[in-house]
């Protein structure tokens, strides 16, 4: 336990490094390029706009997820991950596309898999970044590294995804679905569990 204390202050400063780091410019809002090509004031509309497509809790969301992850990973010794904007704003895209119905359902069709993915579906809004880690990461009591199997009837490939050594960036969402329930999505890059690889 105490040396998963030591590493908290370790992983505190790469979580504001990385969430402080601007996103690329690819993968920046058109309205931001609209407001830093102005030389006057933005106009009560313009702030507005603006207004309405950030996201002022996206950024406490953000680093939930990744401080919860990057504990799972840090009791496997594996590298921390690093939050991406692009990987964000794909998860984003998908939460915003299950928001009608909140299904509990991949972005990429079965065994096409172009990106790590882990969802989370939860029945009423009060679901946080920390309880999908947690479900996803509880998985863990059915993993058996010795065979690097899941016990029967069981998942654990959330779990694993989380922890892959290869994994680097992560990018998440969540959505209160019209419903009122949750629905969260993150990303991973480079994509993990493949067959017949341990994931650490």
């Amino acid at each position: 336990m105490k040396a998963h204390l030591h590493l908290l202050p370790f992983l505190f400063l790469l979580v504001t490094n990385t969430l402080s780091a601007s996103p690329q410019s690819n993968s920046s809002i058109p309205v931001y390029e609209e407001l830093s090509s102005q030389q006057k004031r933005p106009d009560n509309e313009t702030i507005y706009r603006v207004s309405k497509q950030l996201c002022w809790g996206c950024i406490a969301e953000s680093l939930e997820f990744l401080f919860r992850q990057n504990l799972v990973r840090a009791a496997k010794w594996e590298l921390p991950l690093v939050w991406d904007f692009q990987l964000e704003q794909y998860a984003r895209w998908w939460a915003g596309q299950r928001k009608a119905d909140c299904k509990l359902e991949h972005s990429f069709p079965e065994n096409d898999f172009k990106l790590g993915e882990n969802i989370f579906w939860g029945s009423g809004s009060a679901w946080t970044p920390t309880d999908a880690v947690r479900v996803w990461a509880d998985e863990e009591k059915y993993y058996t590294y010795a065979t690097n199997t899941c016990q029967p009837d069981q998942m654990c490939g959330h779990y694993t995804q989380i922890v892959w050594k290869s994994t680097r960036r992560v990018g998440c969402a969540r959505v209160v679905c019209d419903d009122g329930d949750v629905f969260m999505t993150c990303n991973y890059d480079p994509v993990g569990n493949y067959v017949g690889e341990r994931p650490y």
